[in-house]
């Protein structure tokens, strides 16, 4: 008999169906047997009685999380989760587990959480947990609304080779490692290949790929390997046009998540999904930093903002504008990577900008310096060795239209999107300075 799935049982009342998953709880009083019964889908009460021996036999031997198969006649049951049940003719152990769980899943129908690291450490079991699976699916759901926006805008999605002659940011930060006998990095963004597809004459790109980043952070906000959205658009006069698209972007991709998990998501993590409008709010660096010292915070960075900052700036947004949102722009050059191009008012600001959502940095973007003379002025002025990203200057020699973009941490998002506490619940499996298994 085909596997059905648990959502599906509802519309089988009086029949006889197949059911497979995990045993979530097990509850043995005697002559009769309960057993919830959970798949990706959803859980269910599966009931087994004294007068199907062979049935109470086998559910006798099921140890909790063995992945068993069942089939019964599906009856209604006020009492039971979600006001149905399953009748078990017969059961079959299909993978049994061990007796003793290395983490707890469920204990006695509730959640129980292990020490985060310990959790890591057998993550496959952590994310059985149905509010943790929940957290993929609406992933899942955002990267949809993301990619819908962007292919409905004519978009056209590039995948950028992540190995790289040279360090596509700052130098700093990058893994290095051996390419038959020379140097080459595991690419920190996508960048230099968005803008290579500009100078190809693409016009709007998108990629979704992974991104390495060396850092030696532990925080609840880095890891060294995390996926990234990357989009460039050619043709603008202002990086404010990249605000503007990105602001789209977003509200579209959340709006596709609401539809789909707004209700979901506010009972699992009691986070109420608003759906932002635009435009989002907008301040300068200077302005910023002058609210932040009249709330009276400390500032550690000069030409950036410390976690405290991004928070209670997050705050003040918040609390001011009712907007979850925030662009930060005109930031000082020396913060910002030497394709930013500069403000010809003041050279000492950039074309550049980041979006802050609810107190923590979730983009950064910039219209980028597209005239290659004055981009190899700037690399130098950064003393940057020129013969090192020739090939990347070799993008602007022959012609390349005005463009801009922005690279987002979904994770970040995610974080913002449920209320996590930290980035490593936001990841399948999470990469960090001591983290290289499972």
């Amino acid at each position: 008999m085909q596997r059905t799935l648990i959502r599906d049982i509802g519309a089988h009342i009086g029949t006889r169906l197949t059911i497979a998953g995990f045993a979530q709880v097990i509850r043995n009083q005697g002559s009769i047997t309960f057993i919830l019964v959970r798949d990706v889908s959803g859980v269910v009460q599966v009931v087994v009685t004294k007068d199907v021996p062979e049935a109470m036999d086998a559910a006798k031997a099921i140890s909790l999380e063995s992945v068993i198969e069942v089939r019964g006649l599906v009856k209604q049951e006020g009492q039971a989760p979600g006001g149905i049940e399953i009748a078990a003719a017969e059961i079959n152990v299909l993978s049994a587990a061990e007796p003793e769980l290395p983490i707890p899943i469920f204990e006695k129908g509730s959640q129980e959480e292990a020490e985060q690291s310990i959790r890591m450490d057998w993550r496959w079991l952590d994310l059985r947990k149905p509010s943790h699976l929940l957290i993929f699916k609406v992933w899942t759901a955002m990267e949809a609304g993301f990619r819908e926006y962007w292919v409905k805008h004519g978009y056209i999605e590039i995948h950028s080779p992540k190995l790289i002659g040279a360090p596509s940011e700052s130098g700093a930060e990058v893994f290095e490692v051996n390419y038959f006998g020379r140097k080459a990095y595991l690419a920190q963004s996508p960048q230099f290949y968005k803008q290579m597809a500009m100078a190809a004459g693409f016009e709007k790109v998108f990629e979704v790929g992974p991104v390495f980043r060396a850092e030696p952070s532990m925080t609840s906000r880095h890891a060294t390997e995390f996926t990234g959205y990357d989009m460039e658009i050619s043709y603008i006069k202002s990086h404010e046009e990249v605000m503007a698209e990105e602001e789209k972007a977003i509200a579209h991709a959340l709006h596709h998540v609401h539809t789909q998990y707004g209700d979901e998501i506010k009972k699992e993590f009691g986070r109420e999904l608003v759906v932002p409008v635009a435009p989002f709010p907008r301040v300068t660096f200077a302005e910023a930093k002058k609210i932040l010292r009249e709330m009276s915070v400390p500032s550690e960075k000069e030409n950036d903002f410390s976690p405290e900052e991004e928070r209670k700036l997050g705050e003040y947004i918040n609390e001011k504008h009712r907007h979850e949102f925030v662009f930060v722009t005109a930031y000082p050059h020396a913060s910002r990577a030497f394709y930013h191009m500069r403000d010809e008012q003041d050279p000492h600001l950039t074309k550049g900008f980041d979006l802050f959502w609810n107190g923590l940095e979730v983009t950064t973007g910039a219209q980028r310096e597209h005239r290659y003379d004055v981009l190899i002025a700037q690399a130098k002025e950064r003393k940057m060795n020129i013969e090192r990203i020739e090939f990347y200057l070799n993008f602007f020699k022959y012609g390349c239209p005005p463009h801009g973009g922005f690279g987002m941490g979904p994770n970040r998002m995610m974080m913002k999107l449920l209320g996590l506490e930290s980035i490593r619940e936001a990841m399948f499996l999470y990469r960090g300075v001591k983290r290289l298994e499972p």
